[in-house]
């Protein structure tokens, strides 16, 4: 009797495993359809070509369940972002909100997040998407001007605020704060267009999630979300198990010279992430927000796991995280000129915030550890992009070359559309060869990308790894540091820095060399740790 017993139990567990697996990918499916729905619908080149954008499922205490397989630094902040938008505006059935505030967990401002609950005989949870306009003012175009120290410098601040209020549209409103303020959007129509193209997509989100309470109850679809969020837990708990008790520390340092600091201690199967000794609040733009490290420590711990389970917060539930005043978690003032500048942070502090904790655990030697964004426009467009570049090497693998790595996954747009749309010409992009660094194996190589424009605009360019080189593990060496610079008409080469901006004119050329990854292990005996 004993043994039947314990074989059906064994039964019943395979049972909820397989069910659990079904409700999993009903639960992605359900992001990865908000996401075609939403590239299909918007007309702007970054989210219909470059894909910069995430959808994501929350469950009813806001916390991430799931998402399509889009941009990392988007995906882990939107528990975070919803739950505080929560506590800033009463929320009710018919509802559509919308922020880009990096102080209600916003990343920086051309990433606009729109949130809509979802209701079906109670909160079934949330549907939400992040997509980043690559117009929404600011001192530049583009909206990431490179040498901004406030928050309005940056462009239109949103905070959370109603975009549909019981099923009634509010678009006066948003196309108001839009065209308004000391630095406007330039490009009012295109932010609307895509923000109804980002309601549309939440719509279809809802609808699939209601359709599967309607066809299977909504006790069992709340049951599956929470025991989805105990699997990562549990597994990240093994995890955690398996790696030996003790404190790992590691520094990074921007190209500025600010210190990024982790130190994670290990007990059993419970870790303590404490970011104490990283640099106090930027006085440019590279600072991040809770929302941001949230992101960054869920895709690191996320890294840990061997299996394939969505991105969700249970990888949170067995880690306590410690973010000191500062860099990583500045004050937010009502005022946008008194806030800290941030669009760096998102996507350059994000980056490095990987390699850090990478580092403290030495699971493989530093990826580019930049997004390498690249901006230009006038006063009638902006243009953004980011460029790929060299992963680092592990035990037993070499790193890849020429792919966005760690927090960011976007497409390059298609040259022929670049050049249709804008008034510049690709002339080059191509592997950057031996920039990876040397070891037992390679990291992985960068890339040269040359654009001449052909008028009068404004480039500007957010990088790292421009003067820290992309570190090797285990006695492998780094990747070359990047470069960038404006070959002018008559000859003359300005160089950019990390953090830089120029204006250009017709005949000027803007050549990049993305960072390669960082070698693992010690070849031979010359190679320097």
């Amino acid at each position: 009797m004993l043994e039947h017993r314990g074989e059906g139990e064994r039964q019943d567990d395979d049972h909820e495993s397989v069910r659990l697996e079904l409700f999993t990918h009903r639960f992605e499916t359900m992001a990865r359809e908000m996401g075609e729905q939403l590239r299909r619908t918007a007309v702007s080149t970054n989210i219909k070509e470059r894909l910069d954008f995430s959808c994501a499922l929350l469950d009813p205490d806001g916390e991430l369940l799931v998402n399509a397989p889009h941009i990392p630094v988007h995906l882990g902040a939107l528990g975070l972002c919803v739950r505080s938008v929560l506590q800033a505006v009463q929320v009710e059935p018919g509802d559509v909100i919308v922020t880009n505030h990096p102080g209600y967990g916003g990343s920086h401002l051309p990433d606009v997040t729109v949130i809509t609950p979802v209701h079906a005989g109670g909160l079934i949870g949330y549907v939400a998407n992040r997509a980043h306009h690559a117009e929404l003012g600011g001192s530049r175009p583009g909206s990431m001007p490179p040498a901004a120290t406030s928050l309005a410098e940056e462009g239109v601040v949103i905070p959370p605020m109603k975009l549909v209020e019981r099923g009634q549209p509010r678009w006066d409103k948003i196309e108001a704060l839009l065209a308004g303020g000391r630095f406007p959007s330039r490009s009012v129509q295109d932010n609307l267009a895509d923000l109804r193209a980002a309601v549309a997509a939440n719509r279809a989100g809802a609808s699939a999630l209601t359709g599967l309470v309607e066809r299977a109850g909504l006790e069992t679809v709340l049951h599956y979300m929470q025991e989805l969020k105990r699997l990562a837990a549990r597994r990240l708990r093994a995890a955690l198990a398996a790696l030996p008790d003790g404190e790992y520390r590691a520094l990074e340092r921007l190209d500025d010279g600010t210190e990024l600091v982790v130190t994670i201690t290990l007990r059993g199967d419970h870790a303590v992430l404490d970011f104490t000794g990283s640099g106090k609040a930027h006085p440019g733009n590279l600072n991040a927000t809770p929302a941001i490290v949230h992101g960054a420590v869920i895709y690191f711990l996320r890294l840990l796991i061997k299996e394939s389970i969505p991105l969700n917060e249970g990888f949170l539930h067995p880690v306590d995280l410690v973010i000191p005043p500062g860099i990583l978690n500045p004050t937010f003032h009502q005022d946008p000129a008194r806030s800290p500048a941030v669009v760096g942070g998102n996507v350059e502090t994000s980056q490095r915030l990987v390699d850090t904790l990478v580092k403290a655990l030495g699971i493989a030697a530093c990826s580019q550890g930049t997004m390498n964004n690249v901006l230009f426009g006038s006063d009638r467009f902006g243009y953004y992009e980011t460029v790929c570049g060299g992963c680092g090497a592990g035990p037993g693998f070499n790193g890849a070359s020429a792919v966005h790595s760690n927090m960011t996954n976007t497409r390059i747009t298609d040259p022929e559309i670049l050049e249709h749309r804008y008034p510049v010409r690709v002339e080059q992009f191509s592997v950057r060869r031996e920039s990876g660094g040397d070891g037992d194996t390679q990291g992985g190589d960068g890339v040269i990308r040359t654009l001449k424009f052909l008028a009068p605009m404004s480039l500007s360019v957010l990088t790292q790894h421009r003067v820290e080189r992309p570190f090797g593990m285990n006695g492998g060496q780094p990747g070359m540091a990047g470069r960038q610079r404006v070959q002018r008409a008559d000859g003359s080469v300005q160089e950019l820095e990390s953090l830089d901006g120029t204006e250009v004119l017709p005949g000027d050329r803007f050549i990049l060399e993305t960072p390669g990854g960082g070698g693992y292990g010690k070849n031979n005996g010359d190679i320097a740790h």
